[in-house]
């Protein structure tokens, strides 16, 4: 009731200042004397521990706006105001992991696994279990004739990860040997014992009189061994590749046979012949009559690889098989074979074609 009666008083003594001007000295008197004064109520205290949400109020964000230069609104220092574009909508895994396929160029048969549609060859034989073999063409299901196809489906939805990982590995494998292809040209560079070989065309035979000269440049750090051939300037790919070939191959019995020899006595065990072999998918055998093949394309890899394949044949001279027993025979002369194994498998030799 009293601040009521206070607050028309006051409302009364503003309306008499604005209706009736001052004079000069009693403005003057006004600036520096005295003038009835009227208690006025102190402004309300506010209890912040009673309303804790007004001690500080949150800045209202509107996307894609930032406030005009004096707005009286405070931005962050560490907030940026320049106006950010909205982010792009994420891709659905529909568009990201497209489904892959395989197709083997005879398939016969098909199946989903998983995302995965995989056309393959199915071949019926006189056998006790269903085989699958993933090759460069695809894969390959080998069955009794007595196993209904439902039974060859189960068998694949039980192997479906196993079948699909594979068919991966052998795509990455064909294309990267195909990023490898050789140029039979002059200049041309190809993998030998793990290291740039560059082919040199020496029309004028000054270090080839006949067939290939290889020669290390070991007065240029890092650059390739050299290949020299004894061929004229326009000779052509299948020229310059059959004789690299020739030297390839009699390069891989020399080293080879050194090699045999080293690892046979610390296997116990005696070959009885080595024959050098062009397969495409396999990189040695071993005989229970002590007879041995190696593929000459082994010459691509570093010696470390090689001595793996040498010693993998010759510890089938003791045991002919993959059991436990035949690992630990290689590792008792290769302790890192599976290092050197998977090498072998992740890094595809070059194909030695006239394609490129």
């Amino acid at each position: 009731m009293i601040a009521d009666v206070r607050r028309l008083v006051q409302l009364a003594l503003d309306l008499w200042d604005r209706s009736e001007p001052r004079a000069p000295a009693e403005a003057a008197a006004g600036q520096g004397g005295t003038r009835p004064s009227v208690p006025v109520a102190p402004p309300p205290v506010i209890d912040r521990s009673v309303v804790p949400s007004l001690q500080k109020v949150p800045d209202l964000v509107i996307p894609g706006v930032q406030p005009a230069p004096g707005a009286g609104v405070e931005t962050p220092s560490a907030v940026s105001t320049k106006t950010v574009p909205p982010e792009p909508e994420p891709e659905s895994l529909s568009h990201t992991l497209l489904p892959q396929a395989f197709e083997h160029p005879g398939a016969n048969r098909a199946v989903l696994l998983g995302d995965t549609h995989i056309a393959y060859l199915l071949q019926r034989a006189k056998r006790r279990s269903i085989g699958f073999l993933v090759g460069e063409d695809g894969l390959v299901v080998r069955a009794p004739r007595w196993v209904t196809q439902n039974g060859i489906d189960e068998a694949l939805q039980e192997k479906g990860a196993w079948i699909v990982r594979k068919l991966g590995e052998m795509q990455r494998r064909r294309a990267h040997s195909l990023n490898a292809t050789i140029r039979w040209e002059d200049g041309a560079t190809l993998p030998f014992l793990g290291q740039p070989l560059q082919l040199v065309i020496d029309s004028e035979q000054r270090v080839a009189r006949a067939g290939a000269v290889w020669r290390v440049e070991s007065e240029l750090p890092g650059s390739p061994s050299r290949l020299y051939l004894a061929l004229p300037r326009a000779a052509g790919r299948e020229q310059i590749r059959d004789l690299v070939q020739a030297w390839f191959m009699k390069s891989a019995r020399q080293h080879f046979l050194s090699r045999l020899a080293h690892f046979a006595p610390l296997l116990r065990v005696h070959y009885t012949s080595l024959r050098l072999s062009s397969a495409e998918t396999r990189w040695g055998s071993a005989k229970s009559d002590g007879s041995i093949r190696l593929n000459w394309r082994l010459m691509h890899y570093t010696p470390a690889v090689i001595d793996y394949v040498v010693a993998h044949e010759l510890a089938h001279l003791r045991v002919m098989d993959h059991s436990p027993r035949f690992w630990d025979t290689v590792a008792e002369v290769v302790p890192d074979h599976r290092a050197l194994r998977e090498q072998l498998k992740s890094i595809p030799a070059p194909p030695w074609d006239l394609a490129a």
